[in-house]
């Protein structure tokens, strides 16, 4: 996730902050994600009203209420069991 320009306009914002004063302010600034952007008013609108004391509390409510756009494969673990034709780790018995 790559916040451009949007990450100093955040530093440089007076604390404490209102997300309404935040989507008044940045809204339409776009933030970068793997698969496609997303505007910082869209994502602080979705995290509904909250008070940010500093401009890590907003990164921090960016990183987490961004969509499902911002990570790579959905549904993706590597703790699922191998594939038909995958060779998995030896089986090893005590």
């Amino acid at each position: 996730m790559h916040l451009e320009g949007t990450g100093d306009l955040i530093d440089d914002h007076s604390y404490p902050a209102t997300s309404a004063e935040m989507i008044a302010a940045y809204g339409d600034s776009e933030i970068e994600l793997q698969d496609g952007t997303e505007t910082l008013g869209t994502v602080l609108g979705r995290l509904g009203p909250e008070t940010y004391h500093s401009a890590q509390d907003v990164r921090d409510a960016l990183y987490t209420g961004v969509g499902h756009e911002a990570i790579g494969r959905r549904f993706y673990s590597d703790r699922d069991a191998y594939a038909l034709g995958e060779n998995g780790p030896e089986q090893v018995s005590f």
